[in-house]
């Protein structure tokens, strides 16, 4: 078990690294940031030499790789941090310097227990991509395929584990000082944030998410997701189908190669919704650097390590909610709030629904460049903490990849209007999904499988676990012992220590922030 000492000393690094970098005016600056914490940011840069631009992405990539992946997270909430700060940190999705090529050969040997040319034909020795995580270079196997080749980078999972048992910690003292930082749950941001990225450690999991994702878009045409070559993957290696196209940021080489870029747009934003609300099972990675566009006009998409999924119920409900807010039912949509919990009882639908209202009406009917994205997110903010929501962490990937695919679709084409292509969709999927033919063989369907459940249902008296709401139940959160609580048992000072805590403080608070709505 780590020390409570040794999680101040790296806070205090971190804090430190972040004030040297100027990365905590934004935290200080934040009204929402709570007084305590403000006043330890002060302290912590105190003496520091700040740059003029503060250098976000440096500041995350000089304190570890937790830090890299947390800051790829607010790069996509440019509302949050400014637009400033996230093309900043965009450049921590994919320039990060490479391991040696020498201690990559050893990963992929140790791990197959075989010697590299068993396996590959030719591999590049400099890499075509450096993240946080792994890195990816260009082979031909020992049968003539052409494959990227995605190998973790050596001892990654063993300081993932150490910096967020910090992180862990940091979380629990920022809760404890009550207000926004507990309606926030930041402890609770944290563990879904460990359980996303210990999924992208196990790269047959990230194998397994690709292939699931290929079936469920099998019948989509021109997106496409490239094949696993199973033989040649494992927990710390992966092989895929080698991609020829270009990113689909690159916008002048898209349009040297003729391709219909509103047509690209428009596709790109309809397979997420495919993703999201029909299959329930979405890439939540949808950056930039993860899209190619192939010479044919295909979509592919690479890098599954992070992938989200919604339950059947909660995809009616996000389904509703996008089909009200375009035709604007607002009172529907603050109805289905109720009916998930995700605001408490207490409160007003006819209240919610005009709150709704003042925050939807400005953007229907226009497109996305007339639109303040980070005015209408503001607004929404404000509606959680007026109607005392919850952070509802799992659907933070959800909205991290609307935000996503709504900057690369305007890219693409500025003029796009989201509401006008997901209208359709979604109205089409809840005529199939919610309709009265639907409904009926939802109801046979459900009718006969309750008939052949009944003596299991007895025994095991599923009467006394009534449904949950719209949250699924919530992973598991380790106990920290406070450092107040080791004052009352061991008579120490805790307030030296929390001073030196406000780098972990600043991180899991901008993480929290992360996850405000939805």
């Amino acid at each position: 078990m780590t020390r409570p000492s040794t999680h101040i000393w790296r806070l205090l690094k971190w804090g430190r690294t972040l004030a040297r970098h100027g990365a905590l005016r934004g935290i200080e600056s934040d009204p929402n940031t709570p007084a305590p914490v403000k006043r330890l940011t002060r302290i912590a840069r105190f003496g520091t030499r700040q740059p003029a631009t503060p250098d976000y992405a440096e500041a995350f990539r000089a304190i570890g790789p937790a830090a890299i992946k947390l800051g790829q997270t607010l790069a996509t909430r440019p509302d949050l941090v400014g637009d400033d700060a996230a093309r900043n940190l965009l450049s921590l999705q994919d320039s990060l310097p490479p391991v040696p090529f020498a201690s990559i050969r050893a990963e992929i040997e140790s791990s197959f227990e075989r010697p590299l040319e068993d396996m590959f034909a030719e591999i590049g020795t400099d890499p075509v991509g450096a993240a946080s995580i792994a890195q990816v270079h260009k082979a031909v196997t020992t049968d003539g395929k052409t494959v990227a080749v995605k190998v973790l980078r050596p001892g990654i999972r063993q300081r993932f584990e150490r910096d967020i048992t910090t992180y862990e910690w940091a979380a629990a003292h920022l809760e404890a000082l009550g207000g926004e930082a507990h309606r926030l749950r930041p402890r609770l941001t944290i563990a879904n944030f460990k359980r996303w990225t210990n999924r992208e450690l196990d790269l047959r999991r990230e194998a397994a998410s690709a292939s699931e994702l290929a079936q469920i878009m099998q019948g989509y045409p021109g997106y496409r997701i490239p094949a696993i070559d199973w033989d040649r993957t494992n927990g710390r290696v992966m092989t895929i189908e080698w991609v020829d196209g270009v990113k689909i940021s690159d916008i002048d080489a898209l349009k040297a190669a003729g391709h219909d870029l509103p047509a690209l747009a428009k596709r790109l934003v309809l397979a997420f919704l495919t993703q999201a609300i029909s299959a329930g099972y979405f890439h939540a990675d949808m950056h930039q650097g993860n899209l190619f566009v192939r010479p044919d006009g295909e979509i592919v998409a690479i890098d599954f390590g992070i992938m989200g999924r919604i339950d059947r119920r909660a995809r009616q409900w996000l389904a509703e909610i996008l089909y009200g807010l375009t035709t604007g039912n607002y009172r529907r949509v603050a109805e289905i709030h109720f009916e998930a919990q995700y605001v408490p009882s207490y409160h007003s639908v006819d209240e919610f629904a005009t709150a709704l209202r003042a925050v939807g009406e400005p953007m229907r009917g226009k497109p996305v460049s007339e639109l303040s994205v980070g005015q209408m997110l503001d607004g929404l903010f404000a509606i959680t903490r007026d109607f005392d929501m919850k952070t509802q962490p799992h659907l933070l990937l959800l909205q991290k990849t609307m935000v996503m695919v709504e900057g690369i679709a305007t890219q693409l084409h500025p003029q796009i209007n989201m509401w006008d292509i997901a209208a359709p969709f979604v109205r089409s999927w809840i005529r199939d999904e919610l309709g009265p033919e639907a409904a009926l063989a939802d109801r046979i369907r459900e009718d006969t499988q309750t008939l052949l459940r009944v003596p299991a249902l007895i025994r095991r008296l599923e009467d006394k676990f009534p449904p949950r709401g719209g949250a699924p139940e919530e992973p598991p959160i380790p106990d920290v012992e406070l450092l107040w609580e080791r004052k009352a048992r061991a008579g120490s000072n805790p307030w030296g220590y929390a001073l030196a805590a406000v780098g972990g403080a600043a991180i899991v608070w901008a993480g929290a922030l992360a996850g405000l709505w939805g």
